[in-house]
């Protein structure tokens, strides 16, 4: 079989005396979207930050397409994070930018297209989620749910391989959390891109997933398909599943 695409062995960390992983011990495969659960405090965010470098385990090995970005330097970081794109829970845009220089950011900072160039790409994935036109507006003037969508327009401008979504869904009403449940799955479907979704939304992560991954215990106790996840036995999983809203997002 292929090596996994992004991989984490045996990760821990701590934050002083509070463990947050012990072992951890994780496989993504290319192309396929997995959907990290567990409850507050179980280190999911923690997962994404570490595997873009913006903190390190206390030991173990987080492997991007064979580089351990564990032990990356900043520099070596460079080449991994033009590959990958985050979006975060707030949607972290920039208030002193408009809706077009926010999208447009990470590709000035790239520094592969030119003005032009990127103009057209701004328009081009504003059209894919929904709000052609929208160049203008600031920030303040957005919806949570439209925030959500330049963030969203934004992750994927650079047409990076691997989306982080950090609880994409939070704070949104239920019509608009499937409409960007739907956006991130067709968005996927079309780009064929690799996809780390953290959530404490059940019902979101049914209607994105490959696989989901649970976590308990300072460590992933099941990685299983989404009919296996939904149908699984372990107390862990029942618990989780038992006590979680299951508002209905697939049509």
């Amino acid at each position: 079989m292929d090596a996994p695409f992004i991989e984490f062995r045996d990760v821990k960390k701590a934050f002083g005396e509070r463990s947050i992983y012990d072992g951890l011990s994780l496989s993504v495969r290319r192309g396929e979207t997995l959907t990290i659960v567990g409850g507050s405090g179980s280190g999911k965010s923690v997962l994404l930050k570490m595997l873009i470098g913006l903190l390190k385990p206390d030991s173990g090995a987080i492997l991007f397409d064979g580089v351990d970005v564990a032990r990356a330097s900043e520099e070596e970081l460079l080449p991994v994070r033009r590959r990958i794109s985050m979006l975060f829970q707030g949607g972290a845009l920039f208030d002193s930018m408009s809706v077009s220089g926010n999208i447009a950011y990470p590709l000035r900072v790239q520094g592969l297209l030119g003005e032009d160039a990127i103009a057209a790409r701004v328009g081009e994935v504003l059209s894919e989620v929904g709000l052609s036109g929208s160049e203008a507006l600031s920030p303040d003037e957005l919806s949570g749910g439209m925030k959500k969508r330049v963030a969203l327009a934004r992750a994927i401008a650079s047409k990076p391989e691997v989306v982080l979504y950090d609880e994409p869904t939070t704070g949104l009403d239920p019509i608009t959390t499937r409409r960007i449940v739907e956006l991130i799955s067709a968005i996927h479907e079309r780009a064929k891109t690799t996809a780390i979704v953290v959530t404490h939304d059940l019902a979101s992560a049914f209607f994105v997933s490959s696989r989901v991954a649970m976590l308990s215990e300072r460590r992933t106790s099941m990685v299983l398909p989404v009919e296996e996840f939904r149908r699984s036995s372990d107390p862990a999983i029942r618990e989780f599943i038992s006590a979680m809203p299951m508002a209905e997002v697939a049509p």
